[in-house]
């Protein structure tokens, strides 16, 4: 099974999850999550903007490549969004994710339940924690629900 892990970039949500479903058969997919190398890898390789607009637009535009092409063969798309930052990326994934007609699971906490409300909609599952998704993705592969705690 292929899965997504969207959302963001400030806490080891991701490596929680892969670690806990190691022994999975999950192959996981990521977007770049070093800040500078997503910023500048549009002007690295198709050269300098003076311009901080065309800048970031050329860093988008490769860094939608690599996103849309991983969501497109994802089965699942995890897409966390964190408590400190407005993550308009994230919410553009979920919202790609759901039009593709990809199983979404979607992962934030309390505090943005009515902000995020209309793409919690769109979502197969919403949980607030790494354990959750990985109960869920297991439940997924098996068909066995775990054990409660």
């Amino acid at each position: 099974m292929k899965v997504y892990l969207s959302g963001e970039i400030h806490s080891n949500w991701r490596v929680e999850i892969e670690t806990a479903a190691a022994d999975m058969d999950i192959e996981f997919s990521a977007p770049v999550t070093d800040h500078d190398t997503s910023d500048d890898a549009g002007v690295i390789i198709m050269g300098a903007e003076e311009n901080k607009f065309w800048h970031d637009h050329k860093g988008a535009k490769l860094n939608a490549i690599r996103t849309r092409n991983a969501i497109e063969a994802a089965d699942i798309v995890v897409v966390r969004f964190g408590e400190k930052y407005r993550q308009w990326n994230a919410a553009f994934d979920a919202g790609y994710a759901a039009a593709k007609g990809k199983a979404l699971i979607i992962m934030h906490g309390p505090d943005h339940q009515h902000a995020l409300k209309e793409v919690d909609a769109a979502a197969l599952a919403v949980v607030e924690t790494p354990e959750q998704v990985v109960k869920i993705l297991q439940y997924t592969l098996t068909g066995q629900a775990p054990t409660a705690a």
